[in-house]
């Protein structure tokens, strides 16, 4: 299978601080690449670094291929991207905000192809509208129409959701998916929420503190079998002996007065009756997967690290 990038062993360092420390990864031709990670760990360094708008301390980066420090004038011509938010001359319409960026980049683009980008994104019969007018979720789509402006065969996008009401988000998604299955564009979507990517990735990548803390297929990475479940009852104590006693090799503990134990998802039915015939009383039961657990408390803990900072500023 194609790779489309292919990222070795990279460094960026910012004084002391090490953003981005010892990361590797391969993108394959039709992924939809998750880049997924707590705000701070990393991700928008590396897309900076896969674009070229920064320079690595070491590692290498191929596109296509082709080193970037090497080729990166005709590999940028595969690549269409969105970091942050997508910005607009506010006082043109849509039409002629893509007219003037493909004048910048000598590109010859026809009325057809301007109506058929919009239509593509959801803008149809609002080109000759001023952006000045377009809701947050509207610049965001213009955003996706400029990215693909040039047709690239590689579409980064950095938190393309963010701000987004839920309709937005579901809006964004569904071009991400469109971008993959009708257009065969390779997709690396940058996001901090593990749901939003579950949805459409194919492949993911977990960074926390500039570092790969996990990779692989998604569907791997997800497994729907094997689940942490918390149930919240009276005598946690008891019912852990309990278990314990019955099958000492199950894995169980009790983390703030919960129980924890990880089951595959077929025998939760059977555990909930077991403690109710032994005369417990359940107040809650809590299902999560292995990676969306430790996620969570990857970004629980990058939360306080935040707080933290700011308690002392």
């Amino acid at each position: 299978m194609e790779k489309v990038i292919e990222v070795n062993n990279l460094v960026k360092r910012y004084g002391e601080l090490t953003a981005v420390d010892n990361v590797s990864f391969d993108v394959f031709a039709g992924d939809v690449f998750g880049f997924l990670g707590p705000n701070g760990a990393g991700k928008s360094t590396t897309i900076r670094m896969l674009l070229s708008l920064i320079k690595p301390d070491s590692g290498s980066i191929k596109l296509f291929g082709k080193d970037i420090r090497q080729d990166r004038d005709s590999v940028m011509r595969q690549v269409g991207c969105i970091v942050e938010k997508p910005d607009f001359y506010k006082f043109l319409s849509a039409k002629d905000n893509l007219r003037a960026l493909a004048r910048y980049n000598q590109l010859k683009v026809t009325e057809r192809r301007l109506d058929d980008l919009l239509d593509f994104v959801g803008l149809t019969g609002r080109g000759d509208e001023s952006v000045k007018g377009y809701s947050h979720g509207m610049k965001q789509r213009l955003g996706i129409a400029q990215a693909l402006l040039h047709d690239p065969q590689l579409i980064i996008l950095d938190e393309p959701t963010t701000g987004l009401d839920p309709q937005g988000i579901i809006d964004i998604r569904n071009l991400i998916l469109l971008l993959s299955k009708e257009k065969g564009k390779t997709v690396l979507l940058s996001s901090h929420i593990l749901h939003e990517l579950e949805l459409v990735a194919t492949r993911l990548v977990i960074m926390n503190k500039g570092r790969m803390v996990a990779q692989g297929e998604l569907k791997s990475l997800l497994n729907d079998a094997a689940r942490i479940v918390r149930f919240g009852l009276d005598r946690p104590s008891d019912a852990l002996s309990m278990l314990q006693q019955e099958n000492s090799s199950l894995d169980s503990r009790i983390v703030d007065d919960v129980l924890e134990v990880t089951l595959d998802l077929k025998d939760i039915p059977e555990l909930v009756r077991k403690f109710t015939v032994s005369g417990f009383n359940i107040y809650s039961v809590e299902s999560k997967r292995h990676l969306e657990d430790y996620f969570l408390k990857l970004t629980e803990s990058a939360e306080r690290m935040q707080l933290s900072k700011q308690a002392v500023a």
